[in-house]
């Protein structure tokens, strides 16, 4: 019987490891190392990388399609009260709240285990073959490679083969590691390998994408995000997350650590085309930061959309604007009052609703305080155009603003303790007879309407609001950086060749007639699929040529394919 090589040993020696003898039992403890051995090799395959960057994708898609906690409290809700039956169930599930959600953070810490596991041992296989260089052992039948061909010339093997390979070692040929080896019959082999950036490039794209995973899961934990609605005139300090209308932090987020800087907005200019598309957006604000807080000293800037305000690593943005209008009342006591409140667009030409919540009128206390608020309520319209009887916008530009209000009389439910959004009154006080309807007009600026107690309402006019957002995110600049080396690793993964080529150099007893006849046959093959040689094959062929002059009527011999 003959003996068995290394492979067949090795394979009978891991199934006797798996399937031991009937007479010998693995103990608990050998199972479960075994166990955790297989689901360690499972997971850090490449197969399961795929699948769970894929997953990852997936799960992200109800981040996309559905409203999320996180960024829109008041359309989550919204859509939960639209959608009775599935919306309680997607909020079990937390696809309102993707990006929390445990079994996103699961397929998230999976897929960077299982790239961290793949691509350490390909590393250091990669850095092996590196500094190893290629094999010296050249295939016994080069004529099966894909590109091959066969030439005859005059000299020596071992000059030729010295010759081949400085040649091929020139950068202008460019830059093959070259080995050379004598074979038993007498035969000289060189062996060459260029193209190891191309694995080295497809290294960079997935450790980049190892980066990019790990700065956003820091940003996730680090980072912050605030947003506040500033009226023309007003301002905001941002020292804490109370100066947001909305504050979403990090888990790990340290509130005291926030960096402290005041704005204020003076105006905000828009310009649209006739059709009402809008053409800029821009803000001229006044802010402060650093030693300047606090002082008189201000700094002036435009603020754009896409073009960020900076302090120390925060950001602040211009996301969008809306309409502010303004109301004067008159109480029965001769008392006078302002008030602004920003009211919410609805389209595109800035049709507005909001409501104005006057929960301490004067003259009232106690339980008749309460019974006793005031709610206006109503649409906004930058260009006013009412048709059958309802009010909307004919143009995003303030040419004739107009508001349509309703007057309730009566408990807001401010103090149940249950959050109201600010752009509407809680209806179900409208439903249980807490809120009643006083009055209803339809006003231009200057115009007014009046109660039954003598309470005069003036429209006086309106401002316009900016949405600014600030936002943290300490990795930003490692995120950046992962995705210049994602891209240029998969450049260089795809536009960079793997290839190897052998010549075998022996004498050639069949050329008759010719002293020192040399037959060098050339094998080439590509590593990749679409890392084709092309017409560089030819010119590996031809330095084995190059090396020789011939005389009159000699030239060498070729044959083979790929050639």
């Amino acid at each position: 019987m003959p003996p068995r090589d290394s492979i067949t040993a090795r394979n009978d020696e891991d199934l006797l490891q798996n399937h031991p003898s009937p007479g010998k039992s693995r103990g608990p403890l050998a199972v479960g190392v075994a166990m955790l051995r297989n689901l360690w090799r499972r997971l850090t395959s490449m197969r399961t990388a795929l699948v769970l960057l894929f997953l990852l994708a997936l799960a992200s898609l109800p981040g996309a399609l559905l409203p999320q906690w996180s960024t829109g409290r008041a359309k989550t809700a919204q859509y939960i009260l639209d959608h009775p039956t599935i919306g309680p169930w997607l909020n079990r599930l937390g696809l309102f709240n993707v990006f929390s959600a445990p079994w996103f953070a699961a397929v998230y810490l999976l897929l960077f285990i299982s790239l961290i596991g793949c691509l350490t041992p390909r590393s250091w296989e990669l850095l092996r073959q590196i500094r190893t260089g290629p094999p010296a052992t050249a295939p016994r039948n080069l004529s099966r490679l894909p590109h091959h061909a066969t030439v005859t010339i005059t000299g020596d093997a071992a000059e030729t083969a010295r010759h081949v390979r400085d040649r091929l070692r020139q950068s202008g040929v460019g830059g093959w590691r070259t080995a050379t080896r004598t074979e038993p019959d007498g035969a000289v082999v060189v062996a060459a390998e260029k193209g190891y950036l191309r694995d080295v490039g497809n290294l960079v794209f997935h450790f980049s994408l190892v980066g990019l995973l790990l700065s956003v899961a820091v940003g996730g934990m680090f980072g912050y995000e605030g947003t506040v609605l500033v009226t023309e005139g007003d301002g905001f300090c941002a020292s804490s997350p109370i100066a947001y209308d909305d504050f979403r932090p990090g888990p790990l987020v340290n509130a005291t650590t926030m960096t402290p800087f005041c704005v204020d907005v003076d105006a905000f200019h828009a310009a649209y085309t006739p059709q009402g598309q809008a053409t800029t957006f821009r803000a001229d604000i006044r802010f402060q930061d650093g030693a300047d807080l606090g002082t008189d000293t201000w700094q002036r800037r435009a603020l754009q959309v896409n073009d960020p305000l900076r302090f120390s690593g925060d950001r602040l943005y211009l996301l969008g604007h809306g309409y502010t209008p303004t109301f004067r009342i008159t109480y029965p006591d001769g008392q006078v009052r302002t008030y602004a409140q920003p009211f919410a667009p609805e389209d595109s030409m800035f049709t507005s609703q909001g409501a104005i919540k006057v929960t301490d009128p004067p003259g009232y206390s106690g339980d008749d305080l309460r019974q006793n608020q005031l709610a206006i309520v109503g649409i906004f319209a930058p260009t006013a155009v009412v048709t059958g009887g309802i009010m909307s916008s004919g143009f995003p530009s303030p040419l004739d603003p107009g508001v349509a209000v309703d007057v309730y009389r009566g408990d807001l439910g401010m103090g149940s303790g249950i959050p109201q959004s600010v752009f509407a009154i809680d209806t179900a006080q409208v439903a249980n007879g807490s809120l009643v309807k006083k009055a209803h007009a339809n006003l231009s600026p200057g115009q007014s309407i009046t109660l039954g107690d003598g309470t005069k309402i003036t429209f006086t006019g309106v401002k316009q609001f900016v949405s600014l957002q600030t936002s943290y995110d300490p990795a930003q600049d490692w995120a950046l950086i992962s995705v210049i080396l994602l891209i240029a690793g998969l450049m260089g993964s795809l536009l960079i060749k793997r290839r190897r080529v052998w010549y075998r150099i022996r004498s050639d007893s069949t050329a008759a007639g010719r002293a020192g006849a040399l037959a060098v046959e050339v094998g080439g093959l590509a590593r990749t699929d679409q890392a084709g040689y092309g017409r560089e094959f030819a010119s590996l062929v031809g330095l084995a040529c190059s090396h020789k002059t011939y005389a009159a009527g000699d030239s060498p011999a070729r044959a083979g394919k790929g050639a």
